[in-house]
């Protein structure tokens, strides 16, 4: 079976640790139980040779908290070069010439080198299979976005998942910045009233050229549309500003007039995706992305407006959240720096979320920090499921497999309707 080089890009948390920054609220040091547990979680990599990117932004999350670490990969679609790969890897791994291989080969390893979940960071075509046959091998999945190439093998992802009850998530990276979910309290605690409107945006400029032209790998796989599924834009990052938009607010998405447009010609799939949407309270967002703005580099953001007052984020300054209140300053909440009770929030902020930043104030977290939160809180479900515990994937700590499923029946939804010129169409049911 062939795979391919990379796609795009647990426990409670003690309350304080000594050494935290005197005068800030929330500031503290994460020391997680499971670094007193037998052994790390071994991953297994499908994907993440020749140049892949986000591959190593997951390799350093993985190791982040020194309970889980990459003890395997099938690196590349062509075996000799996956080999060469896994030789090559900056320390030892088990290299495998294909997935098939490293899965079928984890059957006979002894019980502590086994492979308790795949990370999958290839392109969209090369998702479902080793996903499925991971499960069914028995070993949990954790899925680069989007989830696949279409609602059939989505639907199949989410009903194995469940039938098998075996953890299953999807990497939508910026859920785990501290001040996504910090907006999500605020929000859905209702400090800012009913939601009226959303603008969930993800802006970018490096497709503004026919890059794809140039055999760059990256640009080549997601224009066609054999590898990357009905939508271009829509599907690399708009699938990014949708979640953004569901996570903060709880809102689900009932209806779309979507414009999908291609500025780059001779360029199959779009690279500008506009979507005004009818959420299922009855406000209205606009998601929208864009790969062909010069000078922007990643800059996804959310406006959630609500009956009393705003809420602005931006990816690219993730530090800080502002609100805005009508005939008042405006309120800057920086991670760690959060004082409940100050005449905006309640005093009963959870303590789990003012506990989680794992440096202070004023020492930056980043893209890694975000990755490791959603590998921490998956490594959790992971441990519990692997000691044969009831587990729930929390959708609160990290993208669930039906979140997946959603993304792609908003980017089929959304083809439909371009193709209408935008006229109003339904999404489907949940499944």
């Amino acid at each position: 079976m062939m795979m391919y080089a990379c796609a795009d890009h647990p426990g409670p948390w003690p309350a304080a640790a000594a050494g935290g920054v005197p005068g800030q609220a929330g500031t503290n040091f994460i020391h997680t139980e499971t670094r007193r547990m037998a052994k790390p979680l071994n991953v297994g990599l499908v994907g993440g040779g020749r140049g892949a990117f986000i591959v190593h932004a997951h390799e350093k999350a993985i190791h982040f908290d020194g309970t889980r670490r990459v003890v395997a990969g099938a690196l590349y679609p062509e075996p000799a070069v996956a080999l060469e790969e896994a030789a090559a890897w900056p320390y030892p791994i088990r290299g495998y010439g294909s997935y098939d291989d490293m899965i079928a080969a984890n059957a006979s390893l002894p019980a502590d080198e086994r492979l308790d979940y795949v990370l999958i960071v290839t392109p969209n075509h090369v998702h479902y299979d080793p996903a499925m046959k991971a499960m069914k091998a028995g070993i949990a999945v954790f899925c680069e976005k989007p989830l696949c190439l279409n609602l059939k093998e989505a639907s199949a992802l989410v009903r194995t998942s469940r039938k098998l009850g075996i953890p299953f998530g999807v990497a939508h990276t910026y859920l785990g910045h501290w001040t996504t979910r910090f907006s999500r309290f605020i929000v859905r605690r209702g400090l800012l009233g009913d939601v009226r409107w959303v603008d969930s945006s993800y802006i970018q400029g490096w497709l503004a050229s026919r890059l794809e032209a140039t055999g760059q790998q990256q640009a080549t796989w997601r224009v066609d549309p054999k590898r990357a599924g009905g939508s271009g834009c829509g599907g690399d990052i708009g699938t990014h500003a949708l979640m953004q938009l569901r996570y903060v607010t709880g809102l689900d998405v009932t209806r779309v007039s979507a414009q999908l447009e291609t500025f780059v010609e001779g360029r199959p799939l779009d690279d500008h995706f506009t979507v005004y949407c009818a959420l299922s309270n009855g406000g209205k967002a606009l998601v929208r992305a864009s790969q062909i703005c010069i000078g922007f580099k990643n800059e996804l953001g959310i406006t959630v407006a609500g009956t009393k007052g705003t809420l602005r984020w931006r990816q690219e300054e993730p530090e800080s959240i502002t609100i805005h209140l009508p005939n008042q300053p405006d309120r800057v909440y920086w991670r760690g720096a959060v004082a409940p009770g100050d005449g905006f929030l309640p005093k009963d902020v959870p303590a789990e979320l003012l506990a989680e930043p794992t440096i202070p104030s004023g020492h930056p977290e980043g893209f890694h920090d975000a990755f490791a939160r959603l590998h921490r809180n998956f490594e959790r479900d992971v441990r519990a499921w692997k000691a044969g515990k009831a587990f729930q994937g929390d959708p609160e700590k990290y993208a669930q497999v039906e979140d997946g499923w959603t993304g792609i029946a908003f980017i089929e939804t959304c083809v439909k309707s371009s193709r209408k010129k935008g006229a109003w169409t339904a999404m489907p049911k949940a499944i």
